[in-house]
């Protein structure tokens, strides 16, 4: 089954794949609709994330990538309105060379910050 994720830096030696942490596990989003991924991903950059690209693979092939890196992977059904986390990984836990980095949180957005992303949402539907 093919599905849809979001990658930063796509097709690059740099490349990297969106997760949520949860504790201290990361899971993997798969999307069953593209435009459900699409809005995900416009949620992000109103979160100041850089801008992801949405990308089709085989669901096989991120579950199996999830077994090795030892991540958690769930399937966002067509139509389920998957929302980013208030926290954010201000960075991510790595580096271009590999190293580990300290993570930080971001604070809660602002009320207006949450009118504009529904202002957004709505004008989608």
């Amino acid at each position: 089954m093919r599905v849809y994720v979001l990658l930063f830096n796509a097709r690059t030696d740099n490349e990297g794949i969106h997760t949520v942490q949860v504790g201290s596990q990361n899971k993997v989003l798969m999307f069953e609709s593209e435009d459900d991924a699409t809005r995900y991903a416009l949620l992000l950059e109103a979160q100041d994330f850089p801008s992801p690209t949405v990308e089709a693979v085989d669901s096989e092939e991120i579950e199996e990538f999830c077994r090795e890196a030892n991540y958690e992977s769930e399937l966002i059904k067509d139509g389920m309105l998957a929302i980013p986390p208030d926290q954010n990984v201000v960075s991510p836990d790595w580096t271009e060379e590999g190293e580990p980095r300290e993570v930080e949180s971001e604070s809660e957005m602002t009320e207006s910050e949450l009118d504009r992303i529904r202002r957004q949402l709505e004008g989608l539907v």
